[in-house]
């Protein structure tokens, strides 16, 4: 179906409840390469597999964001950070405290972490989202997502599916739908 507004030809992005079944299809996409869109609890966010610069390379794409504006990995809760980054023990004590939740934290990246993700910077934003179908994707991927908002550089985050669908079209192959996103606002760094 095609949403009011948008040029004749433009299809809708596929919005799915977030099911079993459509959960494991935004995984198997993810392992493609490929973009998702998915809630978190703050606003609705354009995932893709965060340790791969190609994959990375389709968000910066599709949100026609500017390659020096880096994005934040998304982990499951329990994720082992030594992966990504340097963890000084006052930051493994905040993200104890404060994980899962909307807090990102800002470290030395590991030589895991692609430059593209980090833009070239020496630190990598991450953060555990406290929303379940954002947990479970995360669960079944098994390793980080960088998701910032599923939103065209420079515009309103979305809070919904549906906004996720006006705003970027066609450009993703699919959004899970866990309803409303609880905050509305972006997580603190």
């Amino acid at each position: 179906r095609r949403m009011p507004g948008r040029p004749p030809g433009s299809a809708a992005v596929p919005i799915r409840p977030a099911d079993p079944a459509a959960i494991a299809a935004a995984v198997a996409l993810l392992r493609a390469g490929r973009c998702v869109g998915l809630p978190t609890e703050t606003v609705y966010g354009l995932a893709t597999d965060g340790l791969r610069a190609e994959a990375a390379a389709g968000i910066f794409a599709t949100k026609r964001r500017p390659a020096f504006d880096p994005l934040i990995l998304h982990v499951p809760l329990g994720f082992d950070l030594t992966r990504l980054a340097q963890v000084t023990p006052a930051a493994q004590r905040l993200a104890d405290a404060l994980w899962p939740g909307p807090l990102t934290l800002l470290l030395p990246k590991s030589a895991a972490v692609p430059d593209l993700v980090t833009s070239g910077l020496p630190t990598v934003a991450v953060r555990c989202p406290d929303h379940p179908v954002a947990q479970a994707v995360l669960r079944a991927f098994g390793g980080p997502l960088a998701a910032p908002s599923a939103n065209r550089f420079g515009r309103i985050s979305p809070t919904t599916a549906q906004a996720v669908e006006a705003e970027l079209g066609d450009e993703v192959p699919l959004v899970l739908d866990g309803g409303p996103c609880r905050v509305g606002l972006e997580s603190t760094i």
